[in-house]
Order: structure tokens, then C-alpha cells, then sequence
């Protein structure tokens, strides 16, 4: 949970002692009247922190999947980017490779040429 999130629980909590406690000192009731009160009083502000808990919570988890699923999204590219030069390199290697062998191929042809005009 993040900061701003908890301060603003201890907030509503504090705000609702320091209510509960001002509606004891000015409050013309009996005691059992009085109890009564600060009973529902602290059941409403339990309820409503709850409520503020379940909503960051969820906020929290939407966030956290959008990050996971942007970072599973970024992944795939790389993996797919990653492949893709595989894939051109080892193309490069295949026409360099023929080059080479054609390459040889003449040298040779060349050699046996000169040999069968030059006979030794």
C-alpha cells in the first residue's frame, strides 16, 4: 500500500476518533445512549475503512497487471526482435558461406587451368 494511501486510513481513523470523542463531550445523552453511539460510530468507521482499504487494494492490483501485462508485451517484441536477427544472421552466414565455397571453387578451377596449359 502505498504512503499517500495509508496516511489517508490514519486520517479517516484519527478524524473519526477525534469526532467520537468530541460527540461524548458535548453529547446531552445518557451513558447507555452514549455507549450506543460510539458502538455505531466506530462500526461506520470500521466499515468505512474497509471500504478505503478494499478500493486501494484494487487500484493496487490494476496497476501491478497493467504493469505485468506491458512487461510480458515488452518481452514478446524483444523475444520476436531477438529471433528476427537470428534468423538475418544466420541468413548472412548461409551467403557468405556460398561465396566462400564459390570463391574456391574458382581458385581451383583457375589452378587446374594453369596446370593443363603448363604441364610440368
Amino acid at each position: 500500500m502505498s504512503e499517500k494511501n495509508s496516511n489517508l486510513l490514519k486520517g479517516l481513523f484519527i478524524g473519526g476518533l477525534i469526532g467520537m470523542a468530541l460527540g461524548i463531550l458535548f453529547a446531552p445523552k445518557s451513558g447507555k445512549e452514549t455507549r450506543e453511539d460510539i458502538a455505531g460510530k466506530a462500526d461506520e468507521l470500521l466499515a468505512k475503512a474497509k471500504e478505503e482499504y478494499e478500493k486501494v487494494v484494487e487500484k493496487s492490483k490494476t496497476a501491478c497487471q497493467g504493469s505485468i501485462n506491458d512487461f510480458k508485451e515488452k518481452a514478446t517484441d524483444a523475444e520476436n526482435k531477438v529471433s528476427e536477427f537470428v534468423h538475418q544472421g544466420a541468413e548472412v552466414i548461409q551467403n557468405n558461406k556460398n561465396r566462400f565455397k564459390k570463391a574456391i571453387d574458382a581458385g581451383l578451377e583457375a589452378y587446374r587451368e594453369e596446370n593443363s596449359k603448363n604441364p610440368v
